[in-house]
């Protein structure tokens, strides 16, 4: 029996054998059980990108399936490392599921206005939903995701070499301290942070290390050493003073610094995947116009939104409560006047992160069963896509419903609303062979059960 100490440890390990084991055991508990609620969350990162908890895509498929949400999607930074891991613990545990990428791009159509990258005019989150598989080897695909990851690491490099000449002894050298802090060697700006604080802590102790950072953040030696033990606002604290807009390594992005939107729209498109919009919280100048800006992302092809909802309602100051419930509504009413399906989710990025959005709460529960469609469509494509080779942005679809997007949606929805796959199912789906499959996913739909005839 797993203590939940040893869960964590296992499951969460750098090792994916140990990983698969300790789930393969976790499966056949008790709490994998458990009863399946309303709740979504389709946008997780996972420790191969930067996840608070150091979570990895077994662990969070466990989390998911202990708290009964009713579907998860991993969502990695600049990668796919974690996708078949995610995709094949779902039905290990009956947990409906889906695969995502978050990266950052450069709009040129807003190259002066900030949109949802604070501090970054020109700059927006972008993401790819419902990858099936990680692009072969020598493909075009895998050309791309390498690039990604390529400019991932050039920009991290920079970076680090931009902070450095100002930290002294607790300077960092990327390739022995920040990049082994990813199993997928893939580090983001929060591994770089979480890198300098560690090497700050073996140069200095005590007061030292509070007199050390105290002038690098602007605070006294005393409010840094309060700061210092509260972990992750601390972190929080760092990253502003060191990474971020008018932090000491910041630099001003350029249309070279990111890939254009247009280049990574086709990229997602080619693999068959969505292309999603992301929304912050409708204050900044470039989603001010929300309905300007969903057109003009619609017109390159972009077909489904992200929304962080706990950032767009969660304030204890009534009145930014209110402005912000207020755009989260708009936002919502104009993805859906232009039939986009919505994603959302909790990231779970940085520490004190709901592990998921409440839809049954005041605030979330009139947008509670668009959300939940949102999911049932990913979800739906990812069944048809992964097994039946029928993809929501593919050229069948295209044929079968044309500008019949509402139509569209509801068919992968009603996909996505099925029990979830068990892995007898998915082995049986595999064998039957794509156009088998297709057809045997769809007279499930249609019953809305599971029918194996």
């Amino acid at each position: 029996m797993q203590t939940q100490e040893t869960e964590g440890i296992r499951l969460n390990s750098f090792d994916p054998v140990e990983r698969r084991i300790a789930l393969d055991e976790l499966a056949s508990s008790p709490a994998a059980q458990a009863a399946t609620g309303e709740n979504v969350n389709m946008h997780l990162h996972s420790f191969f990108s930067y996840n608070a908890r150091g979570l990895s895509p077994s662990a969070l498929a466990w989390e998911s399936r202990k708290a009964g949400l009713y579907a998860a999607g991993l969502c990695d930074f600049d990668v796919l490392d974690g996708l078949e891991e995610f995709l094949e613990a779902g039905p290990r545990l009956g947990l409906r599921v889906s695969a995502n990428l978050e990266t950052r791009a450069y709009l040129k159509e807003y190259a002066e206005a900030e949109i949802n990258s604070p501090g970054e005019p020109g700059v927006t989150y972008i993401m790819g939903a419902g990858f099936v598989r990680v692009p072969p080897a020598g493909s075009a695909q895998a050309g791309m995701l390498g690039e990604l990851r390529h400019q991932a690491a050039a920009r991290n490099i920079a970076l680090v070499g931009r902070i450095n000449p100002h930290v002294g002894p607790a300077s960092v050298d990327y390739e022995k301290d920040v990049v082994p802090l990813s199993p997928g060697r893939c580090p983001t700006g929060r591994h770089i942070v979480r890198a300098y604080v560690n090497r700050a802590k073996s140069a200095f102790s005590g007061a030292a290390l509070a007199g050390f950072w105290a002038p690098l953040l602007g605070r006294t030696a005393e409010e840094t050493a309060k700061l210092v033990g509260n972990i992750p606002a601390f972190e929080e604290g760092v990253r502003a003073r060191l990474v971020k807009k008018g932090g000491l390594g910041y630099e001003p992005p350029t249309p070279r610094t990111f890939p254009l939107v247009d280049d990574f729209v086709g990229w997602v498109l080619q693999c068959g995947a969505i292309p999603m919009a992301t929304w912050l919280d409708g204050t900044s100048p470039g989603e001010a116009d929300h309905a300007a800006l969903l057109q003009c992302l619609r017109a390159k092809g972009v077909a489904a939104v992200n929304i962080i909802p706990d950032r767009n309602w969660n304030y204890s100051d009534p009145a930014a409560r209110a402005l912000k419930t207020r755009l989260l509504k708009e936002y919502v009413q104009a993805a859906e006047a232009l039939n986009m399906p919505v994603n959302i989710g909790t990231e779970m990025n940085r520490d004190g992160l709901p592990f998921v959005d409440n839809l049954g709460g005041e605030a979330l529960k009139p947008f509670r069963d668009m959300f939940r469609r949102g999911a049932q469509v990913m979800v739906g494509h990812t069944l048809l896509a992964r097994y039946g080779g029928y993809s929501y942005t593919g050229r069948a679809a295209a044929e079968e419903f044309g500008n019949d997007v509402p139509a569209k949606n509801v068919f992968f929805a009603s996909v996505g609303a099925l029990p979830p796959v068990t892995t007898p199912a998915e082995e049986r789906l595999k064998r039957m062979g794509p156009d088998a499959a297709n057809l045997t996913i769809r007279h499930s739909a249609a019953a809305g059960a599971w029918c194996w005839a």
